[in-house]
């Protein structure tokens, strides 16, 4: 069905057309050829428009961290982690209740996520309620970049905060030009359902693309609401919405970084709710993977997240089964760790659990395959002799490379031992956990001079909305 399900979006975009709410981009495609409405504010795509954007669209990139290294490869079928992105509310540890998060909880999140050892990149995870909200994408990429060495995938919900995002990009790559060369950031840019793209989406993928920062399009149509209830339906509209953000990213500056991505899912109509963790979700996200390896393009998705409100079965359940229907299907970017009710929400706990699901996931990748097992003869005249292989140099050669060991928020005690050392929950394990790692903690490795630079850009961008002053930060 692919081909028929591009088929049908490339009707869609060049038949009905695209609603585009920015003068800049309806000028773009008009003076590439596409029939523009003014009025109306739609843009008539052609199919040479389409396939010109996807011979110039790398199929692969890289990410680097903020002192420079590889973190993060976009190609073939390699799989990446990422948390959720952008929760207005945190399950706070102690309490096990919900609450807005303040810059306390954003920084002990980037220094908890720097030594996720399955986690490769970091996002923008939630929105501190303590700064001004006109600042707060700026402010969470700020601490992000002050806090954690890994990449970011993050994005902005206004105009204006885009400046100061690229020019905190440059403070610690240098240069514009060492920032195209490696890659920092990925921005999330939102097109709308039905098929059209606000003024400030569409001007984010502009700017993008004039400093060849990767986008990677998130898609949100929602089966049985803002898309038609079937499956095969929402793929057609997420595939036009899609192309539309592709094309207008690739006639700014072909050759921009992009990934294939989104955050659809299926509606609940008994609740009224998107469920992350529905299996329709599911196989939304791993069909647009498909899609999108057909036509040469990294891939995204939201998915490996709960619906939940707590760190329990649900959580899980939930989390691991969309993990690893990700991994199987060669998603290249999975965005989920960490993140409950509907996106909504970010636990530290629930990060931790994740990133061992993350582990079993890349264990399951590496496969089955013989170390030393042919023949086999040897191995059990050993067995036999020795009644067990504890100590066999076998074992102790290869018991860490095929056995896979989760940190102790895995319980893996039997009963009595468990009870003797506590009988710990799932919760308190990972409480623990995060405690742990956050009081491990290591500086990121950049400069005081950078750091300095990075905090003269932030007091600058808060002043600009009235504030005098950031909240306190102890580095």
């Amino acid at each position: 069905m692919i081909e028929r399900i591009i088929s049908e979006a490339v009707d869609l975009i060049c038949k009905l057309g695209v609603e585009i709410n920015n003068d800049n981009v309806l000028s773009l495609l008009g003076d590439h050829g596409a029939r523009i409405d003014g009025q109306k504010k739609r843009a008539y795509y052609k199919q040479e428009l389409i396939d010109k954007s996807l011979k110039t669209a790398p199929k692969s990139f890289k990410l680097y961290d903020s002192v420079g290294k590889e973190a993060v490869d976009l190609s073939g079928y390699n799989v990446n982690f990422t948390p959720g992105s952008a929760a207005i509310n945190i399950l706070d540890g102690e309490t096990g209740e919900i609450r807005r998060p303040v810059t306390s909880d954003y920084i002990a999140y980037s220094k908890l996520v720097s030594s996720m050892n399955n986690i490769a990149s970091q996002s923008t995870a939630m929105i501190p309620s303590d700064v001004h909200e006109l600042i707060s994408d700026t402010y969470r990429l700020y601490l992000s970049l002050i806090f954690c060495e890994k990449p970011v995938v993050t994005g902005t919900f206004t105009i204006e905060a885009f400046e100061t995002m690229k020019d905190l990009q440059i403070a610690v790559r240098g240069s514009g030009k060492e920032l195209a060369e490696k890659p920092l950031t990925v921005f999330s840019c939102c097109p709308t359902a039905p098929i059209k793209w606000s003024d400030v989406t569409s001007q984010n993928l502009l700017d993008c693309a004039e400093y060849l920062i990767p986008v990677e399009y998130i898609a949100m149509p929602l089966s049985g609401f803002m898309a038609p209830v079937t499956l095969v339906g929402t793929l057609i509209q997420h595939t036009a919405e899609t192309l539309s953000g592709l094309v207008i990213s690739q006639l700014a500056n072909p050759g921009t970084p992009v990934l294939y991505g989104g955050s659809p899912a299926v509606f609940d109509i008994r609740y009224e709710t998107t469920p992350m963790g529905a299996i329709g979700t599911m196989m939304i996200d791993c069909a647009y993977n498909e899609i999108g390896k057909y036509l040469g393009l990294p891939t995204q998705a939201y998915i490996g997240l709960s619906d939940s409100k707590m760190l329990d079965a649900q959580a899980g359940l939930e989390s691991s089964m969309g993990a690893t229907l990700a991994a199987l299907a060669g998603i290249n970017n999975i965005s989920g760790p960490g993140m409950l009710d509907f996106e909504s929400c970010f636990s530290l706990e629930k990060l931790v659990v994740d990133n061992e699901i993350c582990g079993m996931t890349f264990r399951m990748l590496k496969g089955i395959e013989p170390k030393e097992d042919f023949p086999s003869l040897p191995r059990f005249k050993e067995l036999l002799k020795e009644r067990h292989l504890l100590i066999s140099d076998h074992t102790r050669r290869y018991l860490k490379e095929e056995i896979y060991f989760p940190s102790p928020v895995i319980d893996r005690a039997n009963r009595s031992r468990w009870k003797e050392e506590g009988g710990f929950s799932l919760r308190e394990r990972a409480r623990k956990e995060v405690e742990k790692h956050i009081g491990e903690y290591e500086p990121v490795g950049l400069g005081q001079d950078v750091l300095n630079e990075l905090t003269r850009l932030m007091e600058i961008e808060a002043r600009r909305v009235g504030m005098e002053k950031l909240p306190r930060i102890y580095r």
